[in-house]
Protein backbone atom coordinates (compact mmCIF):
# COMPACT_ATOMS: atom_id res chain seq x y z
CA UNK A 1 0.00 0.00 0.00
CA UNK A 2 1.28 3.46 -0.86
CA UNK A 3 2.11 5.83 1.97
CA UNK A 4 -0.46 8.55 2.40
CA UNK A 5 0.12 11.99 0.97
CA UNK A 6 0.09 13.53 4.44
CA UNK A 7 2.69 11.14 5.80
CA UNK A 8 4.98 11.71 2.82
CA UNK A 9 4.56 15.47 3.07
CA UNK A 10 5.22 15.52 6.81
CA UNK A 11 8.31 13.36 6.35
CA UNK A 12 9.69 15.67 3.66
CA UNK A 13 8.88 18.78 5.66
CA UNK A 14 10.62 17.37 8.70
CA UNK A 15 13.68 16.41 6.66
CA UNK A 16 13.95 19.70 4.74
CA UNK A 17 12.43 22.00 7.38
CA UNK A 18 10.28 23.86 4.89
CA UNK A 19 6.59 24.35 4.06
CA UNK A 20 7.25 26.18 0.77
CA UNK A 21 5.40 25.19 -2.39
CA UNK A 22 6.70 26.91 -5.52
CA UNK A 23 3.98 27.71 -8.04
CA UNK A 24 4.93 27.28 -11.69
CA UNK A 25 2.92 29.94 -13.55
CA UNK A 26 5.13 30.71 -16.57
CA UNK A 27 4.28 33.87 -18.53
CA UNK A 28 6.70 34.18 -21.48
CA UNK A 29 6.14 37.95 -21.74
CA UNK A 30 7.59 38.29 -18.24
CA UNK A 31 10.71 36.25 -18.91
CA UNK A 32 14.08 38.02 -18.76
CA UNK A 33 15.72 39.21 -21.98
CA UNK A 34 18.12 36.27 -21.96
CA UNK A 35 15.12 34.06 -22.80
CA UNK A 36 13.56 36.54 -25.24
CA UNK A 37 15.89 35.48 -28.05
CA UNK A 38 13.44 34.35 -30.70
CA UNK A 39 13.16 30.79 -29.46
CA UNK A 40 9.77 29.05 -29.41
CA UNK A 41 7.56 29.89 -26.45
CA UNK A 42 7.51 26.24 -25.45
CA UNK A 43 11.32 26.16 -25.41
CA UNK A 44 11.44 29.35 -23.36
CA UNK A 45 8.93 27.97 -20.84
CA UNK A 46 10.86 24.72 -20.58
CA UNK A 47 14.16 26.54 -19.99
CA UNK A 48 12.68 29.01 -17.50
CA UNK A 49 10.83 26.44 -15.41
CA UNK A 50 13.74 24.02 -15.48
CA UNK A 51 16.00 26.68 -14.02
CA UNK A 52 13.39 27.63 -11.41
CA UNK A 53 12.93 24.01 -10.30
CA UNK A 54 16.66 23.41 -9.97
CA UNK A 55 17.28 26.68 -8.12
CA UNK A 56 14.39 26.53 -5.65
CA UNK A 57 14.15 22.80 -4.90
CA UNK A 58 16.52 23.01 -1.89
CA UNK A 59 14.07 25.38 -0.17
CA UNK A 60 10.78 23.76 -1.22
CA UNK A 61 8.90 20.59 -0.40
CA UNK A 62 6.50 20.86 -3.35
CA UNK A 63 5.90 22.43 -6.73
CA UNK A 64 2.50 23.48 -8.07
CA UNK A 65 2.28 23.77 -11.87
CA UNK A 66 -0.80 25.74 -12.90
CA UNK A 67 -2.27 23.92 -15.89
CA UNK A 68 -3.72 27.07 -17.46
CA UNK A 69 -0.28 28.44 -18.27
CA UNK A 70 0.76 25.23 -20.00
CA UNK A 71 -2.53 24.63 -21.79
CA UNK A 72 -2.27 28.15 -23.23
CA UNK A 73 0.80 26.96 -25.17
CA UNK A 74 -1.34 24.57 -27.19
CA UNK A 75 -0.88 20.80 -27.52
CA UNK A 76 2.87 21.08 -26.94
CA UNK A 77 2.25 22.70 -23.58
CA UNK A 78 1.31 19.44 -21.89
CA UNK A 79 4.41 17.83 -23.35
CA UNK A 80 6.49 20.57 -21.76
CA UNK A 81 4.69 20.05 -18.47
CA UNK A 82 5.34 16.32 -18.63
CA UNK A 83 9.03 16.97 -19.26
CA UNK A 84 9.24 19.37 -16.34
CA UNK A 85 7.59 16.92 -13.97
CA UNK A 86 10.47 14.52 -14.60
CA UNK A 87 12.87 17.20 -13.33
CA UNK A 88 11.23 17.60 -9.91
CA UNK A 89 13.53 15.88 -7.39
CA UNK A 90 12.33 13.00 -5.26
CA UNK A 91 12.32 15.15 -2.12
CA UNK A 92 9.56 17.38 -3.50
CA UNK A 93 5.90 16.56 -4.19
CA UNK A 94 3.86 17.87 -7.12
CA UNK A 95 0.41 19.47 -6.84
CA UNK A 96 -1.36 19.86 -10.17
CA UNK A 97 -3.31 23.11 -10.02
CA UNK A 98 -5.96 22.10 -12.55
CA UNK A 99 -9.14 23.04 -10.64
CA UNK A 100 -11.08 20.18 -12.19
CA UNK A 101 -14.54 19.10 -11.12
CA UNK A 102 -17.09 17.15 -13.16
CA UNK A 103 -19.38 14.15 -12.76
CA UNK A 104 -19.46 10.62 -14.09
CA UNK A 105 -17.00 9.55 -16.72
CA UNK A 106 -15.73 13.11 -17.13
CA UNK A 107 -14.55 13.20 -13.53
CA UNK A 108 -13.02 9.73 -13.80
CA UNK A 109 -11.04 10.68 -16.88
CA UNK A 110 -9.93 13.99 -15.39
CA UNK A 111 -8.65 12.10 -12.35
CA UNK A 112 -6.96 9.44 -14.48
CA UNK A 113 -5.20 12.09 -16.55
CA UNK A 114 -3.79 13.81 -13.49
CA UNK A 115 -2.98 10.85 -11.28
CA UNK A 116 -2.42 7.91 -13.62
CA UNK A 117 -1.02 9.62 -16.71
CA UNK A 118 0.99 12.46 -15.16
CA UNK A 119 1.67 10.79 -11.84
CA UNK A 120 0.84 13.81 -9.69
CA UNK A 121 0.85 13.57 -5.92
CA UNK A 122 -2.10 15.96 -5.53
CA UNK A 123 -4.42 18.20 -7.47
CA UNK A 124 -6.99 20.95 -6.97
CA UNK A 125 -10.71 20.50 -7.62
CA UNK A 126 -13.86 22.59 -7.46
CA UNK A 127 -16.61 21.16 -5.22
CA UNK A 128 -19.47 23.10 -6.82
CA UNK A 129 -21.00 20.01 -8.46
CA UNK A 130 -21.02 18.12 -5.18
CA UNK A 131 -19.77 14.80 -3.87
CA UNK A 132 -19.90 12.87 -7.15
CA UNK A 133 -17.59 15.41 -8.80
CA UNK A 134 -14.90 14.94 -6.15
CA UNK A 135 -15.28 11.18 -5.59
CA UNK A 136 -13.31 10.05 -8.69
CA UNK A 137 -10.24 11.90 -7.47
CA UNK A 138 -10.44 10.38 -3.99
CA UNK A 139 -10.20 6.87 -5.43
CA UNK A 140 -6.46 7.22 -6.11
CA UNK A 141 -4.31 5.78 -3.35
CA UNK A 142 -1.58 7.93 -1.83
CA UNK A 143 -2.86 11.18 -3.34
CA UNK A 144 -4.47 14.32 -1.95
CA UNK A 145 -7.30 16.15 -3.65
CA UNK A 146 -7.32 19.77 -2.50
CA UNK A 147 -10.88 21.08 -2.55
CA UNK A 148 -11.39 24.80 -3.09
CA UNK A 149 -12.78 26.13 0.19
CA UNK A 150 -11.89 29.76 0.91
CA UNK A 151 -9.71 31.00 -1.93
CA UNK A 152 -7.30 33.95 -1.95
CA UNK A 153 -8.87 36.11 -4.69
CA UNK A 154 -10.97 39.23 -4.11
CA UNK A 155 -14.10 37.58 -5.49
CA UNK A 156 -13.97 34.78 -2.93
CA UNK A 157 -16.40 36.70 -0.73
CA UNK A 158 -19.05 36.74 -3.48
CA UNK A 159 -20.12 33.15 -2.81
CA UNK A 160 -17.78 31.52 -0.32
CA UNK A 161 -18.56 34.00 2.44
CA UNK A 162 -21.89 35.52 1.39
CA UNK A 163 -23.74 32.23 0.90
CA UNK A 164 -24.68 30.09 3.88
CA UNK A 165 -25.80 26.49 4.35
CA UNK A 166 -27.82 25.85 7.51
CA UNK A 167 -26.40 29.07 8.89
CA UNK A 168 -22.78 28.12 8.10
CA UNK A 169 -20.71 30.10 5.56
CA UNK A 170 -20.27 28.13 2.36
CA UNK A 171 -16.50 27.75 2.77
CA UNK A 172 -16.92 26.08 6.17
CA UNK A 173 -19.69 23.88 4.80
CA UNK A 174 -17.32 22.79 2.01
CA UNK A 175 -14.67 21.86 4.58
CA UNK A 176 -17.13 19.77 6.55
CA UNK A 177 -18.33 18.01 3.41
CA UNK A 178 -14.77 17.35 2.22
CA UNK A 179 -14.01 15.56 5.47
CA UNK A 180 -17.12 13.42 5.01
CA UNK A 181 -16.44 12.65 1.35
CA UNK A 182 -12.92 11.41 2.12
CA UNK A 183 -13.89 8.93 4.85
CA UNK A 184 -12.93 5.43 3.83
CA UNK A 185 -11.43 6.46 0.48
CA UNK A 186 -8.04 5.42 -0.90
CA UNK A 187 -6.90 9.01 -1.27
CA UNK A 188 -7.12 12.04 0.99
CA UNK A 189 -8.99 15.30 0.80
CA UNK A 190 -7.34 18.61 1.59
CA UNK A 191 -8.45 22.22 1.47
CA UNK A 192 -7.33 25.23 -0.54
CA UNK A 193 -7.38 28.11 1.93
CA UNK A 194 -6.17 31.59 0.97
CA UNK A 195 -3.57 33.39 3.07
CA UNK A 196 -5.42 36.64 2.43
CA UNK A 197 -8.13 35.61 4.93
CA UNK A 198 -6.27 34.49 8.08
CA UNK A 199 -9.47 34.42 10.15
CA UNK A 200 -10.98 31.93 7.71
CA UNK A 201 -7.77 29.89 7.82
CA UNK A 202 -8.09 29.60 11.59
CA UNK A 203 -11.79 28.68 11.38
CA UNK A 204 -11.12 26.00 8.80
CA UNK A 205 -8.30 24.53 10.85
CA UNK A 206 -10.76 24.20 13.72
CA UNK A 207 -13.28 22.56 11.39
CA UNK A 208 -10.70 20.25 9.77
CA UNK A 209 -7.87 19.69 12.24
CA UNK A 210 -6.12 16.93 10.29
CA UNK A 211 -6.73 17.83 6.64
CA UNK A 212 -3.75 19.08 4.62
CA UNK A 213 -4.00 22.76 3.68
CA UNK A 214 -2.74 24.27 0.45
CA UNK A 215 -2.38 27.97 1.15
CA UNK A 216 -1.92 30.38 -1.78
CA UNK A 217 -1.87 34.15 -1.45
CA UNK A 218 1.44 34.99 0.22
CA UNK A 219 3.85 37.20 -1.67
CA UNK A 220 2.23 39.07 -4.55
CA UNK A 221 -1.28 38.84 -3.06
CA UNK A 222 -0.19 40.18 0.31
CA UNK A 223 -0.81 37.26 2.66
CA UNK A 224 1.50 37.14 5.69
CA UNK A 225 3.55 33.98 6.23
CA UNK A 226 3.54 34.34 10.02
CA UNK A 227 -0.25 34.74 10.11
CA UNK A 228 -0.70 31.62 7.99
CA UNK A 229 1.46 29.45 10.20
CA UNK A 230 -0.12 30.78 13.38
CA UNK A 231 -3.60 29.98 12.05
CA UNK A 232 -2.99 26.69 10.26
CA UNK A 233 0.18 24.91 11.36
CA UNK A 234 -0.42 22.02 13.76
CA UNK A 235 1.25 18.68 14.38
CA UNK A 236 -1.76 16.88 12.95
CA UNK A 237 -2.58 19.08 9.95
CA UNK A 238 0.19 19.65 7.39
CA UNK A 239 0.40 22.97 5.55
CA UNK A 240 1.80 23.80 2.11
CA UNK A 241 2.31 27.54 1.57
CA UNK A 242 2.41 28.41 -2.11
CA UNK A 243 4.12 31.38 -3.72
CA UNK A 244 4.29 31.88 -7.46
CA UNK A 245 4.92 35.36 -8.85
CA UNK A 246 7.00 36.58 -5.92
CA UNK A 247 9.45 33.73 -6.54
CA UNK A 248 9.28 33.27 -10.31
CA UNK A 249 9.72 36.94 -11.13
CA UNK A 250 11.96 38.02 -8.27
CA UNK A 251 14.30 39.38 -10.94
CA UNK A 252 13.79 40.32 -14.58
CA UNK A 253 17.49 39.94 -15.34
CA UNK A 254 19.85 37.12 -16.17
CA UNK A 255 20.03 36.26 -12.45
CA UNK A 256 16.35 35.21 -12.38
CA UNK A 257 17.13 31.72 -11.09
CA UNK A 258 19.40 32.96 -8.31
CA UNK A 259 16.82 35.59 -7.33
CA UNK A 260 14.07 32.95 -7.28
CA UNK A 261 16.19 30.76 -5.03
CA UNK A 262 16.75 33.69 -2.66
CA UNK A 263 13.02 34.48 -2.59
CA UNK A 264 12.18 30.84 -1.85
CA UNK A 265 14.79 30.73 0.91
CA UNK A 266 13.43 33.91 2.49
CA UNK A 267 9.89 32.53 2.43
CA UNK A 268 11.10 29.28 3.98
CA UNK A 269 12.76 31.24 6.76
CA UNK A 270 9.69 33.44 7.29
CA UNK A 271 7.50 30.36 7.68
CA UNK A 272 9.80 28.96 10.36
CA UNK A 273 9.28 31.87 12.74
Amino acid sequence: MSASFSSRLQRLQSHKDTAVCVGLDPVPARFPPVLQDGRLRTDAVRAFCSDIIEATAPYACAFKPNFAFFEALGPAGLTVLDQLLSLVPDDCLVVGDAKRGDIGHSGQFYAAALYDRLGLDACTVSPYLGADSVAPFLEHEGTCTFVLARTSNDGAADLQEACTCDGTPLYRHVAQRARTWAKGTAGEAGLVVGATAPEAVAELRTDAPTLPFLVPGVGAQGGRPDAVMEAAATDAGPVLVNASRSILYASDGADYAEAAADAARRLRDALRT
